[in-house]
Order: structure tokens, then sequence, then C-alpha cells
């Protein structure tokens, strides 16, 4: 048994993986050297040839697989590929360093063959550089490294694993998408998604006589919030345990055309979920949620752009170079900063303003959309997502139920529409006490009690809470749902609001405030 094991590296880990995966093991400890062979005779057939030495230049740029001046050397790039693939195991030379991965020793080889033309000198052995392991630095680079001494010590071991990393990832737009977890089982499930669709793509395109390997359809927080999801309905098909994980991913080039000053383009983007925010997005599946999550993404997807001219016969997708977005999926990588936001733009319906052709969010309308407003939603978002606390939800609801019953019985349009049009929190006081005058002179006990209105707006005498608008946004849904469920609208179809009753400061400043 080698007792190879996860060691927190993304890298490292979805090589290790993609490995356990491909010889349909269930953990790194049951591995054995044969299947490290089964994975290097893997490297050797398949790493040498097209499609797999262009999809290579993603994360092994300058290696042996993707020199171009190799490209009709097929017994060049199989000798290289035994090097780092094949050198592992009792019999590998060994070095006095120590494996950076693995804390075993590193490989006593040079990590180069014989160059063709004399004079360049063999690396040090053990030494991995940019060609070997993405995004660290090229050979003879000083900088960056411990003691001006460049490259990292490696052994065989760790190698393979990194020599099989891009198998685990997925290409989107042009570079790799890795999904790394703190869940073994959930970085073994992405990893084993990630490898039977890479299997797939390459039969398909060496049967087709391609040379690439196709981009995914989607863009890259899109794609990992659909993997994520069809992973979570194979755990639920196959009743596995529920435990709390969270999710990394990294997309990545290992291109050096690429400046990690770019903004715009850096090597490297991290997009990290939170435990709280996978589990939020875990409950598409629940069927108490399914139906609504359904609607709400169905409405989140970018809109295809309309073709240059008319007549120009069949339309070109012109977003299929940079896949496909989903604006609701990518939203919620913003949370819980933009809490706000996010309620109002996908549980109020109200669309946002200045944003491009595609952005279907533009077109949100609470009038045309109110049979998507779910109080039951946006109570779980409330708990998983910004951890409210439950009393407070429920005080909430309450006083959006006895607002709801007092707008029916008295016909209160007005207030209504008040509501969710002041701006001023004493403007928004004094509706309130308007409406519990009101009501009391009409023979009824009091419409808004003090203690849950201090609960749910204020925070100390006089002073409303700095987020009391968010307050007052959540109490609206639940208003709404009540009033939609009571048949309200259909007399007063236009007491909903239009987008110039509502404040959209937060929407079009993108402000991360609650």
């Amino acid at each position: 048994m080698l007792a190879l094991q996860y060691t927190g590296h993304p890298f490292f880990d979805i090589g290790l993986a993609t490995i356990v995966a491909y010889v349909e093991k269930s953990h790194p400890l049951d591995l054995t050297e044969d299947d490290l062979y089964r994975v290097a005779e893997y490297i050797e057939t398949y790493y040498t040839q097209q499609p797999l030495t262009s999809f290579l230049t993603v994360s092994l740029m300058n290696s042996d697989f993707t020199q171009p001046a190799f490209k009709d050397k097929a017994e060049r790039r199989r000798e290289y590929a035994r090097l780092v693939a094949k050198n592992f195991g009792a019999d590998a030379p060994q070095t006095e360093e120590i494996c950076v991965f693995t804390g075993w020793p590193a490989l006593g080889r040079s990590l180069s063959l014989k160059k063709d033309k004399e004079g360049k000198d063999e690396l040090p052995p053990g030494r991995a550089y940019r060609q070997h392991i993405p995004l660290v630095t090229g050979e003879a680079i000083i900088n960056f490294s411990s003691g001006g001494d460049p490259g990292l010590p490696v052994s065989g071991e760790a190698l393979l694993c990194l020599q099989f990393f891009p198998m685990g990832c997925r290409k989107c737009s042009g570079r790799l998408l890795a999904i790394h977890s703190d869940n073994p089982k959930i970085l073994l499930a992405a990893a084993r998604e990630a490898l039977r669709e890479n299997k797939e793509a390459i039969t398909l395109a060496r049967a087709g006589g391609e040379t690439k390997l196709p981009d995914a359809s989607s863009s890259p927080q899109t794609l990992l919030v659909e993997t994520l999801l069809a992973m979570e309905l194979r755990r639920l098909d196959a009743h596995e345990e529920k435990q709390p994980y969270s999710i990394t991913a990294y997309h990545l080039t290992n291109s050096g055309q690429t400046s990690p000053l770019d903004e715009k383009s850096p090597p490297l983007r991290i997009y990290h979920l939170p435990m709280n925010i996978v589990r939020f997005l875990r409950t598409k599946h629940h069927p108490d949620y399914t139906q609504v999550w359904q609607r709400l993404v169905e409405r989140g997807w970018e809109r295809p752009k309309p073709p240059k001219k008319a007549g120009e016969g069949e339309e070109e997708n012109a977003l299929a170079h940079k896949g496909r977005r989903n604006y609701l999926y990518e939203d919620i990588f913003r949370l819980p900063d933009t809490a706000r936001a996010f309620v109002m733009t996908y549980l109020l319906r109200i669309p946002k303003r200045h944003v491009p052709q595609a952005d279907p969010r533009s077109e949100y309308n609470l009038r045309q959309e109110v049979n998507l407003i779910s109080w039951q939603f946006t109570a779980l978002f409330l708990e998983e997502v910004i951890h409210m606390d439950k009393q407070r939800i429920e005080e909430i609801r309450q006083l959006g139920d006895t607002l709801a019953s007092y707008v029916k019985e008295q016909d209160d349009k007005g207030f209504f529409h008040n509501f969710y049009k002041v701006r001023w929190p004493d403007d928004f006081r004094t509706l309130l006490i308007r409406a519990n005058y009101k009501y009391v002179k009409a023979g009824h006990t009091p419409l808004i009690k003090l203690e849950p209105y201090l609960a749910v707006f204020e925070e100390g005498y006089e002073m409303m809470q700095p987020n009391w608008k968010f307050a007052r946004d959540l109490v609206l849904i639940r208003m709404i749902e009540r009033l939609y469920e009571l048949n309200w609208f259909s007399d007063h179809p236009d007491a909903l609001p239009d987008t110039a009753d509502i404040d959209t400061t937060t929407l079009d400043s993108n402000a991360t405030t609650l």
C-alpha cells in the first residue's frame, strides 16, 4: 500500500482524486503501485497525441507534451511521459530533499531529457518547474523562490498526481476549472465527474479527427454551481449521508501571456462557496423548494445576443466562446454581502437598470411575476445565508400577515402603496402610526404592537435599525404573498409597484450593506 493522502493543496489533491476515480477506488489509501502504473500508461498513450497535446497547453505549457518542436517526435514525447509518470515506487532514485507535497524523499532524477541542442544543462534532480506544476515559476527564475533556489522538490508519486491533475478539471472559457473541497467525498465526486466528461470528449474528438476538446457551455461560476447541484442530485439518489462542506474552485491558465496584475484576465481566479451557501444551494433538490428554485433559475439565464443583421441565416451564438451565464448562480458568489440586493432582485423581482442587453434582470417585473414571490423560500434564505435569528424571521412573517389582513379588510390601497414607496425612516414610522390609529378608531385592537415593531425595525429609542429598509422589504414579501393568496390583486392590479415606485439605490450602486 502506498499510504497516499490528501494534503489540502488543490492541484495535488485533485490529481490524486482523479487517479482514485480512474482506477475506480474510493480512497487514496486503497491505491496500489499497479493502480499508479495504469494511470501512467494512460498518460504515455494519450498525453502524447491529440487532442490532449492541445488540452495540456492550458496547464502543462512548455512541457515536452506540448512543445511544437516535438510535434512529429512521438518517441520523444513517450520518453518524456515515462520520465514524469513512471518514476515512483521503491526502485525510483531519491535525493535528500523532501517533497513539498507528500513529505517523502524527492525524486533523484532530472525532470528534463537530454536536449537536442548541446550546451544546456539538465534540470537539478527532483526539481519541478512551471512545465510540471501549473502557476509556479519557470527554470532559472529566482524571484519568489526560497533562498533564490528555483524549482520545487517533488516525489515521483506527487509528480504523477500533478500530471493527472488536468484530467480532473473542466475546460471552461479556454482555461481549467478545478474544484476542490474539504470533504473527501465531494472532492472525489467532482474529480470523477470531470474525468468522465473529459474521457467522453477525448473519445468523440478522436473519432471526429478533432484536435481540441470543446469548452463547457457555461461560464465558470455557473458551471461550478451546475456541477455542485448535479453531484448533490446523485448523492440524493444514492442516499448518502449529508455532511457539511465548502467548495473552492480555481479557474486558471498556465500561460505565460497573462499577468497576475491584470484585473480583467489574471492567470487565476478563485471562487469560494462556504458551507452555509452550499447548504442553501442543496435545498434546490428539496421538494419544498424545487419548484421555486427552478422558476428563479430559468429566469436567470443570460439571453443570446441578436444577430448583427437580419436575414444573415442562422444566428451565431455570440456567447459560445465564453460560456452562457446564469446571473442567479453568479450572484450567489457575492453573498452574504449583497443580501439586500439579492432579495430585491430575485425574491421581490425588482429589475436592475443600466445592465447589458443580455442581462435578463433588466426585465424582471413584480406585477407580471407576483406568483414567484415566496415567503417560505425567503425564510430559508434568511436562515441559511445571513443566519438571521429564527425568532426575528417569525416576527417579520407575523407582521407581514397582520398588515396584509389590514390591507385586505380595510381595502387600504394607499397604505400598501406608501409602504413600499416611502424612503425615510420618520415617514415610515408615521405611516404605521396612522394605520394603527385608523384601525383602533374603527373599533379594533391595535394593529401593530410596540414589542414586535421594535424587534423588526428599531434598535433603541427613536432609532431605526441601519437595515430597516431590508426588514421592510422582507415584510413586503410576506404581505404580497398573502394578498396574492387572498386574491386582493385581482381587484387592484395596479397596486403592485413598478420600477419608478421602488428605491433601487441598492441595486444601481451595487451596495453591499443589508
